[in-house]
């Protein structure tokens, strides 16, 4: 299992994504989930991929290699629209020749799922979650945030924070407290996170950081969402009907 986040505010786009691909008593591996194609001046994509691991590694050489074959640079596209259909071709592609070559692997979950986002030249930063089918959806100013993999324990924070105008720190923030939610609860996400900024404008990634165990802000942010929950959890008053 995985988790990743990806965000679009008004400032620009935010990328998130842990790095652990299997997790058990005597077993953790790591890998990172967080592509970067980047022409600076022309544009820059950040794919995040939770799912099948041999899947989502195929569907990347793919892209890479139409690419190369093509002699244009995934950025050189019109629109991130395009991107995303053309990631969306790969991923059903991919998972319908693999479940045709391998039938003995039946019960195999070959599926997997992207965000794809990021800003080309003449276009405003745009982001995309493509389904294991191909078929994609974008978000909005309604829903400014995409989320794959187990999402469910970090869904509640983002859904109280996430807007487009809160600031990119921000939201990094909200970020970083809702993969704290998750870690805690779900043995199969886990650390380095890796992070990335793309500003609005600047058709490159901004800042992009991994945060590993020996981070000492998320050690800080995660002890202090600690305690303030507990300080506020006992602050909030007893049912008036107990008594």
């Amino acid at each position: 299992m995985t988790y990743c986040v990806g965000m679009v505010l008004n400032e620009g786009l935010v990328f998130a994504s842990d790095s652990r691909t299997n997790a058990g008593v005597d077993h953790v591996s790591t890998f990172c989930k967080m592509t970067v194609m980047e022409s600076p001046g022309e544009g820059v994509i950040v794919m995040l991929n939770s799912g099948n691991l041999a899947t989502t590694q195929q569907v990347v050489s793919r892209i890479k290699q139409h690419a190369t074959d093509s002699g244009q640079p995934l950025t050189s596209h019109s629109s991130m629209f395009g991107v995303a259909e053309l990631l969306g071709r790969e991923l059903r592609k991919t998972i319908a020749t693999t479940r045709n070559e391998s039938p003995e692997q039946s019960d195999v979950d070959f599926s997997a799922t992207f965000l794809v986002g990021g800003q080309l030249q003449g276009e405003a930063p745009r982001l995309f979650m493509v389904y294991p089918q191909g078929n994609f959806i974008e978000s909005t100013a309604d829903t400014p945030f995409f989320q794959i993999g187990e999402s469910k324990y970090g869904k509640p924070i983002l859904d109280r924070v996430i807007q487009p105008a809160i600031s990119m720190s921000q939201a990094i923030k909200c970020a970083l407290v809702s993969f704290d939610s998750t870690i805690k609860s779900n043995l199969s996400v886990g650390l380095p996170i890796d992070l990335a900024m793309v500003k609005s404008g600047d058709l490159r990634v901004t800042k992009r950081h991994r945060i590993d165990a020996d981070d000492a802000y998320f050690r800080d942010l995660r002890s202090g969402w600690s305690q303030g929950l507990r300080q506020v959890f006992g602050q909030l008053p007893d049912p008036h009907w107990l008594a």
